[in-house]
């Protein structure tokens, strides 16, 4: 049986030198990949991530908290270690759902479970944690970190996207953002779809989305495949692993006061009044995305 993440055939080992390079000092990263209902085969794209960072020579630990991973195993509430599953000589894996929260502290932050990761795995130079949008704010509450959105080629997946970019920009005041678009190769939409988040996050909640690539996870992976997504990562791998203080310079107490959340990937974050759960509620001047055309 193949390895998965084994490196491609063909591969032209000169394309990872650049990830080797960046990590001669062995500093863990955490990437934090903010999960999409929207996104079909999401467990593809974490694979394709995984492989092209272990094709680099890295030890990767892919940790999946999103709602369609399988729940946690029992154990991992009192030994993680014992809970990650080694997939390949430099991938493990640990299936995280309903855990992070088992994590969150008298303040709200969930923090810890990094923590606990790199103890259960030290030998990781890059933790790839996937999770829903509301457990990543209070892992990333205290941490400097650049998520990655994820989103397909459709409206419903842009608008989740969007909304889970408001979110933390609201909770953790993080600024920057890359976007991984999961769509077919023959989609002529992704480049307006990458132009319409982008505009949108920038002009009406300030946030940069500094790359975007795409993976198309019905397709084989292939060296040229991988090209977007490499660029993608060696971006993400320059950002120093540093944690952030309680209060950020520049951030008031009051702005750092998450809005009004009903649970509801719909609700309008951080609005003065809720609105209906089943509507996609903006903010005032704040255009609804699906009105872009693709």
């Amino acid at each position: 049986m193949q390895d998965f993440y084994a490196p491609m055939q063909g591969m032209p080992m000169d394309q990872a030198d650049g990830l080797r390079r960046m990590f001669a000092s062995r500093r863990t990263r955490v990437m934090a990949v903010v999960a999409n209902p929207h996104v079909q085969r999401s467990a593809v794209v974490l694979d394709r991530l995984a492989e092209v960072l272990a094709a680099a020579g890295q030890q990767v630990l892919v940790v999946d908290a999103g709602a369609s991973a399988p729940p946690a195993p029992e154990l991992a509430q009192v030994d993680l270690a014992a809970s990650i599953e080694t997939i390949s000589p430099r991938v493990a894996y640990l299936s995280a759902r309903d855990l992070p929260p088992q994590f969150v502290d008298t303040r709200g932050c969930a923090g810890s479970f990094v923590d606990a990761l790199l103890q259960a795995w030290p030998q990781a130079d890059v933790v790839l944690l996937h999770a829903e949008v509301m457990d990543l704010a209070r892992v990333l509450k205290h941490r400097s970190a650049r998520p990655v959105l994820l989103s397909a080629d459709d409206p419903e997946s842009l608008k989740h996207a969007y909304a889970s970019c408001k979110l933390l920009v609201q909770r953790c005041q993080l600024m920057t953002y890359d976007l991984l678009l999961a769509a077919p190769s023959r989609s002529a939409r992704v480049a307006a779809i990458a132009h319409s988040l982008s505009g949108c996050a920038e002009q009406f909640l300030g946030a940069l989305v500094r790359h975007s690539a795409r993976v198309d996870p019905t397709a084989p992976a292939t060296a040229a495949a991988h090209t977007e997504l490499m660029r993608l990562l060696q971006a993400q791998l320059r950002m120093a692993p540093e944690a952030l203080p309680p209060s950020a310079p520049g951030v008031s107490a009051a702005s750092s006061r998450p809005g009004p959340f009903d649970g509801s990937i719909n609700e309008p974050f951080g609005a003065p009044h809720a609105r209906p759960r089943s509507t996609w509620a903006a903010l005032p001047g704040e255009p609804f995305l699906t009105h872009t055309a693709y």
